[in-house]
């Protein structure tokens, strides 16, 4: 397969898997509750694109120092195992959703966004996808963008058509587990490939970092299943924020 194909359709897939249960996409959900759905799209796209190009540079230009490559690769493999355990643990919105703007709603959404993005895990990602095809950078942006358009897409439809629970603990489950699986792939490349580790280390390497992970995945599995039960609230999709009586804002 084209190289910028696979890059695009890589980094597309791992960035919305990172993004479903996200705080951006739970974000989105609570400002669809407020403007219309094709206006939140519109400041989405605004927002990651200028976020994730200056990601995608910044993984790029990191990724074409020799002799920092192999180690940034080799980080960049790790770093998708971690976004799966925080993929798992989820996040909460800060008060985002009411950030006032003295704009209208598409540059409003846009500000919150971008602002939500930094240093967020899909910008991460974003930076650690552009290190790994450092020979394809407007792919990875295609890709990045393509991937939270669908996952913010989804959000946006569950809040405002679904507005009930739906098994958002099965998404994020599903979501950290692909994750996971293509960071163990990407570390498997990275030693045999790069290191040129014997298959036999590579081996050994593989089955510590597999259960240096799963036990805490196990853990904050048993913690968020512990969390759903405590607070058995309607998962935080359109109820992340609630219009006033009376007052619509679809504006």
């Amino acid at each position: 397969m084209n190289g910028s194909i696979t890059a695009t359709l890589i980094a597309m897939g791992a960035v919305a898997l990172a993004e479903m249960g996200d705080k951006t996409q739970l974000l989105a959900m609570a400002f669809a509750c407020k403007y219309s759905a094709v206006k939140v799209m519109v400041g989405v796209f605004i927002a990651t694109v200028l976020n994730h190009a200056a990601a995608v540079a910044l993984g790029t230009l990191v990724a074409r120092n020799e002799a920092l490559n192999v180690w940034i690769q080799a980080i960049a493999a790790v770093s998708f195992i971690f976004f799966g355990l925080w993929t798992i643990r989820g996040d909460r919105l800060e008060g985002e959703e009411n950030r006032k703007t003295r704009f209208g709603p598409v540059i409003t959404v846009a500000i919150a966004f971008f602002i939500a993005e930094l240093g967020d895990k899909t910008q991460l990602a974003t930076i650690a996808l552009a290190a790994q095809f450092p020979d394809f950078p407007a792919a990875v942006l295609l890709g990045t963008t393509t991937g939270m358009m669908i996952a913010d897409g989804i959000g946006i439809l569950v809040g405002v058509v679904l507005s009930r629970r739906i098994p958002e603990r099965i998404i994020k489950l599903a979501s950290a587990g692909v994750f996971i699986l293509f960071g163990y792939a990407s570390c498997w490349r990275v030693m045999t490939g790069l290191l040129h580790f014997a298959q036999a280390a590579a081996f050994a390497v593989m089955v510590v970092l597999i259960a240096a992970s799963l036990i805490p995945a196990y853990v904050l599995v048993r913690q968020a299943k512990a969390e759903a039960e405590a607070n058995p609230v309607a998962a935080a999709y359109c109820k992340v924020i609630e219009p006033k009586p009376g007052k619509d804002s679809r504006t």
